[in-house]
């Protein structure tokens, strides 16, 4: 017979379960971070502006989730409009 699982062994395969799941959420947000930076460096206005909404709408998921904490996600979204304005505030 296999033996009773403890509750310390039930929380540790709980929070194990949850880092994984948080690890994808925030490595989804940083990708497109990372997509947009380069819309942006590649002076791509309509992709930029793409981008920063996928990025927008993953952001905001993450929060509701509790994956981020609302002022950084404020925060990242503030840097990347700071940018998108910096960018193309000339034309």
């Amino acid at each position: 017979m296999a033996g009773k699982k403890t509750s310390a062994e039930k929380r540790y395969a709980q929070s194990e379960v949850r880092r994984l799941h948080n690890k994808a959420i925030k490595s989804t947000c940083r990708t497109y971070a990372k997509q947009f930076v380069e819309a942006v460096q590649a002076k791509d206005q309509k992709l930029a502006e793409e981008k920063y909404k996928q990025l927008q709408k993953e952001l905001d998921s993450a929060r509701s989730k509790g994956v981020l904490k609302r002022n950084a996600v404020s925060r990242k979204k503030s840097r990347m409009m700071n940018l998108y304005n910096a960018t193309f505030a000339a034309k």
